[in-house]
C-alpha cells in the first residue's frame, strides 16, 4: 500500500491494553513500562521536571520539539509508546490520532522532501514530565505535526487532558486510495448541522464575522483567551439546536477515554449550559473558508478551515482555568503550603 496506515497495529494494541484499572493507573503503568524500556541516552531526552518550563510549551505546527520522536524508537519501544497514548483517549480520539499520524505521507508524497521539518508519520514526540507514580504529580505530552495531547495528575488524580489539538491536512483527500477520507468530519458536520437548522435571526446573532480567521485565535497560547463571548447563546436556542450544540461539545471532550470525558462534559454543564456561546465566521457554504468556536464559563472550542483552499483544519479543545491542571495545582499548593 502507497499509504501505510497505523491503525491495524495501534487499534489492536488500544484493545489488549485496555484494562480494568483507572486511567491514573494504566498511565502510570504504561509510562513507567515505556521508560523501562529505554536506554538511558534516550531515558535522558524524555524526561523532564514537572515544573519545567517545557511542560507548556506546547504547539502543533512543524516545529523543533523536545522529547523523543517515535521515529527514534525500535519497534516494540514504539508499541510502548502508542500503549501509553491508548490510556488517555477514547477508541475515537485514537482512531483520528492514528489517522492524522498517517496523513504525513501523503503530505510527503504530495510537497516532495525539500522540507525543514520532513511530513513523517513518526515525527511525534513523547515527553513525560515528573516521576510517574499513581499516588503523585506527574505528567505527560504526545505531540506532531496537527496533534497535541497533554495530560496532567496532581497527587494521584487526573487533573486535565487539555490543552488538546487535532488537524488535518487534508481535511478531505482528494487524490489517491484514500480518496474521500475525513479524519475530523464531525467536527464540521456536526457545527454546520447546527448553523444550518437556524433561523435568520438566530443566524444573524451566531454569525459574528464575514471573513473567517486565518487560524484559530488561540494558536498555541498557553492560555487561552479569545475576549468576551460572542455569538448565538444555548438559551437562545430550541431543544433540537440545543442537542446539536451538546454534540458538538461531546465531539471535541470525548477525544479523551470515557470517564475522563464525562467528567469534563459535567464540569461544563455545572458551570451552565445557557452561558455557551456558538459563534460562527466566514462563508456558509461547503468547501469555502470558515470558522466556528463553541465558548463557555470554563472552556473553548476553536475550529478554523481556511488553509490550503479552505481543506486544512485545525481543532482545539481548551480549558480557560485548568489548561496543564493550572486550577488543580494551585489547589494543591494552597493546601500543601498550609499543612507547612
Amino acid at each position: 500500500m502507497r499509504y501505510p496506515s497505523l491503525l491495524p497495529a495501534l487499534a489492536a494494541l488500544f484493545a489488549a491494553l485496555r484494562l480494568a484499572a483507572g486511567p491514573v493507573d494504566e498511565m502510570t503503568g504504561a509510562a513507567r513500562t515505556f521508560l523501562a524500556a529505554l536506554n538511558d541516552d534516550q531515558r535522558s531526552i524524555t524526561r523532564f521536571d514537572f515544573n519545567a518550563d517545557e511542560r507548556e510549551n506546547w504547539h502543533f505546527i512543524p516545529k523543533d520539539r523536545k522529547g523523543i520522536t517515535v521515529g527514534s524508537l525500535k519497534p516494540a519501544q514504539q508499541n510502548l509508546a502508542f500503549a501509553l497514548l491508548s490510556t488517555g483517549l477514547s477508541p475515537r480520539g485514537f482512531n483520528k490520532a492514528a489517522t492524522i499520524m498517517s496523513l504525513e505521507q501523503i503530505l510527503q508524497d504530495s510537497e516532495g522532501p525539500s522540507r525543514r521539518f520532513p511530513r513523517d508519520p513518526h515525527l511525534y514526540y513523547i515527553s513525560i514530565f515528573g516521576t510517574p507514580d499513581a499516588k503523585g504529580t506527574w505528567g505527560w505530552r504526545y505531540e506532531g505535526h496537527h496533534m497535541s495531547f497533554n495530560f496532567t495528575i496532581v497527587d494521584g488524580a487526573f487533573a486535565a487532558g487539555t490543552p488538546s489539538m487535532l488537524g488535518t491536512n487534508p481535511a478531505e483527500v482528494r487524490t489517491g486510495p484514500l480518496t474521500g477520507l475525513r479524519v475530523l468530519s464531525a467536527e464540521e458536520d456536526l457545527a454546520r448541522n447546527l448553523l444550518d437548522s437556524l433561523t435568520p435571526d438566530q443566524r444573524h446573532k451566531a454569525v459574528i464575522l464575514e471573513t473567517a480567521p486565518d487560524d484559530v485565535l488561540t494558536v498555541a497560547a498557553r492560555k487561552a483567551d479569545v475576549g468576551q463571548p460572542k455569538g448565538l447563546t444555548y438559551a437562545q436556542m430550541n431543544s433540537a439546536q440545543k442537542t446539536l450544540l451538546n454534540s458538538v461539545i461531546a465531539e471535541y471532550v470525548g477525544r479523551l477515554r470515557g470517564e475522563l470525558a464525562e467528567s469534563d462534559l459535567a464540569k461544563i454543564k455545572a458551570a451552565g449550559l445557557n452561558k455557551i456561546y456558538f459563534a460562527w465566521a466566514g462563508s456558509l457554504k461547503r468547501g469555502e473558508r470558515h470558522y466556528y468556536r463553541v465558548h463557555g464559563p470554563t472552556f473553548l472550542l476553536e475550529y478554523d478551515n481556511t488553509q490550503n483552499e479552505a481543506n486544512h483544519i485545525h481543532a482545539v479543545w481548551r480549558d480557560f482555568t485548568n489548561d496543564f491542571g493550572r486550577d488543580i495545582l494551585a489547589e494543591h499548593l494552597k493546601h500543601d503550603h498550609k499543612s507547612k
